[in-house]
Parts: C-alpha cells; structure tokens; sequence
C-alpha cells in the first residue's frame, strides 16, 4: 500500500458513515479472534462463513514482509492451502475477496495477481470480478521507478510508479436468492445514495489508503481503509451473517464486520498484534463493558 496525496480531490477519504448504536440489534455480535495459521480452519464448520474479505501477505513486500516466505513457491502454497479450506467453510454461493497486488522484489516482478486468481479458479471458485482500488498520486511508498525514465529519457527506460491494487472476486457457487427473507433484505438494503455518490457501480474505487503515520493505530502495520471492507461487506453480506478474514492482520474487517452488525471471525499468526486487535475491536479495559461484541480469543500457537 505504497501511494497518498492530500491534493487529489478525485480520491475518496477513508472512512466509515456514522453507525448509530440504535441501528444495531440489541443481541451482541459474536467477534472470534484466532490466534494460528488459517491452513487448517478446524474452528470452522463446514459452509458456516457467509463473507471472506482479506489480502494475504505480499510476497515479501520489501516495507511489510521482507524475507517472510523462503521462495515465491512457498507463498502460492499457503494461498492453495487457504483457498482449500476457504472452499469448505465458505456457504454455497457466497463470496471471497482478496485485496492484493504484484509484487516487485530486487527488480523482479511477481505476478501475485494472476496466480492468486488461477489459485482459486483451480480451487473451484468461481473467478466473479476484478475491482482495481486505485490511490492518490503523490505519495510512493516503497520507490518512485518513474525516476529511472527522468535519469534516462529514452526508450527501454520506462518503469511506471504504481498508484492501484486489486480487489479480487470469487464465487463459491450460484447464490439461491429465494433463501433470504423479506426481513433480511430490509434489514440490510442499501443505501442507494450512498452507492451512487461514491460511485459503487464501477469498477474503479478511488480509495485513500492507510497512511503510515506515526500516532496511527496500525503504525508499521500492512492495514487497508476501512472503506473497502465497509463496501464488500455491504454489497455481499446480511446483517447477523458471519465475516472471516483468514490474514487478520490489525483486524480491520473484524471491526468495520461488527460496526456494520455482522459476526467476524479472523486468523492471525503474530501474536503481538493482539493487543493492536482488541484495542481496534474495543474489547480493552473500561472500553469492553459498553462494546456491541461478544469476543472470543482462541491460540492454537505453541506456548
């Protein structure tokens, strides 16, 4: 998550729309956090998850996860890994997204992207949308390669700086829409307004992304915008279903899954961002006796 400007007037903030406690239903929303790999999701039944929103570990992004996986081979294994066990716990006809991009190590350019989606298509999803989330100019996070073609102004030097990623889309299945009840559908109908304002409809979601700020919750934490897990769980989700995201991470689609009276369930394999989790959560200290959230914390890490 490499770009920002606080010029480009075109980008949309990130953001959440006030949710309102009145809105919610009195019942609490059940929050799991699973400390352990997502490999084997023994804590899931079968076709129990109604949403996966999540963006796996760039191979080794040189600002995030520099040196975390031995070869690139290692990482497409846990993405088949993952995408088995996704397979099993996600319900018929639901959805699976998958926030990611290519990524450029000592020059080399891996394409994350198609073999994420061939990954999952040979899983057999079905391969349902790209959405490219594009970012503000200005703001390179990890190296402006555009500086190469200013040194070298001729042909061959050309290597553009990279303002987008893309949000993946797979279908485990045709959806039976006559499953959902009238009450359902009213209680999670969508705000139409909202939906054309920020431009839904298309398939480019200009986004501002997390910026690495020092005072920020998710300070030095790979954390995508509140605002794209708000959408996916908006437009693919009922209200009381249930939101795994299987690289928890800071636990951003727990939160925004719960605000939008959702159950969430999330595996994390770095225990110490459990604190950061909670804290995002609100399940700390005087913050957890008025929290909307039944919070479960599960380790299958070796002590």
């Amino acid at each position: 998550m490499n770009s920002h400007s606080s010029s480009s007037l075109s980008v949309e903030k990130s953001y959440l729309p006030n949710i309102h406690t009145n809105d919610l239903v009195n019942k609490k929303v059940d929050c799991k956090v699973i400390l352990g790999t997502s490999e084997e999701m023994k804590e899931l039944d079968n076709n129990s998850i109604h949403l996966v929103v999540t963006s796996p570990p760039y191979y080794n992004a040189p600002f995030d996860y520099p040196n975390l996986f031995k070869t690139y081979e290692q990482f497409l294994k846990l993405i088949q890994k993952v995408s088995k066990e996704l397979k099993r716990v996600l319900a018929n006809g639901r959805i699976a997204c998958f926030v990611c991009d290519d990524t450029l190590i000592n020059g080399k350019k891996y394409p994350v992207v198609a073999d994420i989606t061939r990954t999952l298509i040979e899983e057999g999803f079905k391969y349902r949308e790209r959405l490219v989330w594009i970012k503000p100019e200005g703001y390179i996070r990890i190296s402006r390669r555009s500086g190469v073609l200013l040194q070298h102004p001729y042909p061959m030097y050309y290597y553009p700086d990279n303002l987008q990623e893309s949000i993946l889309i797979f279908q485990k299945g045709d959806f039976d829409y006559t499953t959902i009840t009238k009450e359902q559908k009213s209680k999670s109908q969508l705000d139409m307004n909202e939906v054309q304002k920020q431009k839904w409809y298309l398939n480019i979601w200009n986004i501002t992304n997390v910026l690495p700020l020092k005072n920020r919750l998710e300070s030095g934490i790979a954390a995508f915008p509140d605002t794209i897990p708000y959408r996916l769980i908006k437009l693919f989700s009922y209200e009381r279903e249930t939101v795994l995201d299987p690289f928890m991470g800071s636990g951003t689609t727990l939160k925004v899954a719960n605000q939008l009276n959702r159950n969430a369930v999330g595996y994390e394999i770095n225990p110490e961002l459990l604190p950061v989790i909670k804290e995002k959560l609100g399940v700390t200290g005087a913050k957890r006796s008025s929290s909307n959230i039944h919070f479960q914390l599960i380790s299958k890490l070796q002590p």
